[in-house]
């Protein structure tokens, strides 16, 4: 028994430190705090594992951001995947890609809930984009994916 419970353990410890981001799961009043309360321009992007377009474009965010690093702009991964693929599948999911951002797990189950506290317009279709910029006031939702060259003028826009 006690071999077994070894393995085990030795188990879930290799599992834990394979995977090289830990994922906080939040409530939607934690997202809008974090975007409410940011002192330089937030990238928010709601995605999920399972939903193409949303990998897709995750590649150009973390690669285009990155070349806005002098102007300090952040981004946050906001997981809607399944309760079942927390915390492990979007951890092996987010290292496979070589995500780097980091990624929350939202927590909720109501879509006409949280949907309409982040934008009146968003129907619950994924990918969708909340970019913000407390210093000027600025607040921008895009609910489509938003390729490499869309992004690069979205986030002229968030830093202008």
């Amino acid at each position: 028994m006690k071999k077994i419970s070894l393995l085990l353990t030795a188990v879930l410890l290799v599992t834990t430190i394979s995977y090289s981001q830990t994922i906080k799961k939040v409530k939607i009043t934690n997202v809008l705090k974090m975007a409410d309360t940011a002192t330089s321009p937030l990238v928010i992007n709601f995605w999920a594992t399972w939903c193409g377009p949303c990998v897709n474009e995750l590649k150009w965010f973390e690669k285009t951001i990155a070349e806005y690093k002098d102007k300090n702009v952040n981004i946050l991964l906001v997981s809607l995947d399944y309760g079942e693929d927390y915390p492990n599948g979007i951890a092996r999911f987010a290292k496979s890609k070589g995500y780097k951002a980091p990624i929350v797990w939202l927590n909720e189950t109501d879509a006409n809930m949280f949907c309409a506290k982040i934008d009146k317009r968003w129907q619950g279709t994924i990918p969708v984009t909340l970019m913000v910029n407390n210093a000027k006031g600025y607040r921008a939702f895009y609910d489509h994916q938003l390729p490499e060259g869309q992004l690069k003028i979205a986030l002229d826009e968030l830093v202008k």
